[in-house]
C-alpha cells in the first residue's frame, strides 16, 4: 500500500476565485434589480400623471369645460389631499366626495406630507400639462391634453 501526502479538497486559491466570482455575480444582480425597481416607480408615475389629468378633464366636462380654477400658467406643485396647500395647487375639488379621485396620487419616493411630487400648468389655450419631475433613469414623464 502506498501512502499519499496529498489530501482531497480545495486549495485556498480555488476558494478565493469561487468567492470572487460569486461576489461579482451578486453585484450585477443587485444593480439590475435597482434598475427594475426604478422602472417600476416610473411606470407608477406615468399612471399617476394620467390619472390626475383624466380627473381634471372629467371635472371640466362636468363644469361647462372649465378646468379647476387653482391651475395657473406657472408650473406649480400639486398638493396632497387633506394637506395644507399654501403655494401648491389645491385639487380638493377633485377629491371631495371621491367623485373624480379617491385620493390624490403621489410620487412613490415622495416624503413630503403636502407635496405630491407632481407639477401642473396650463398654457394660454387652457391645455394642461402634468409632469413627474422626480422620474428616474433620465426619463421624462409628462402628459399634456
Amino acid at each position: 500500500m502506498r501512502s499519499s501526502n496529498f489530501k482531497n479538497g480545495f486549495t485556498l486559491i480555488e476558494m478565493l476565485v469561487v468567492i470572487a466570482i460569486i461576489g461579482i455575480l451578486a453585484s450585477i444582480i443587485v444593480v439590475s434589480l435597482s434598475s427594475v425597481r426604478a422602472k417600476g416607480r416610473n411606470a407608477q408615475r406615468s399612471g399617476d400623471v394620467s390619472t390626475i389629468l383624466n380627473a381634471v378633464y372629467q371635472y371640466a366636462i362636468d363644469n361647462n369645460n372649465q378646468i379647476p380654477p387653482s391651475i395657473t400658467t406657472a408650473t406649480t406643485s400639486i398638493c396632497r389631499s387633506g394637506a395644507s396647500c399654501t403655494g401648491l395647487v389645491d385639487f380638493s375639488v377633485l377629491t371631495n366626495g371621491q367623485k373624480y379621485l379617491v385620493s390624490m396620487p403621489y410620487d412613490p419616493l415622495s416624503t413630503s406630507t403636502t407635496d405630491t411630487g407632481y407639477t401642473i400648468l396650463k398654457n394660454t389655450s387652457n391645455r394642461v400639462t402634468i409632469s413627474a419631475p422626480g422620474a428616474e433613469t433620465g426619463t421624462t414623464i409628462s402628459v399634456t391634453r
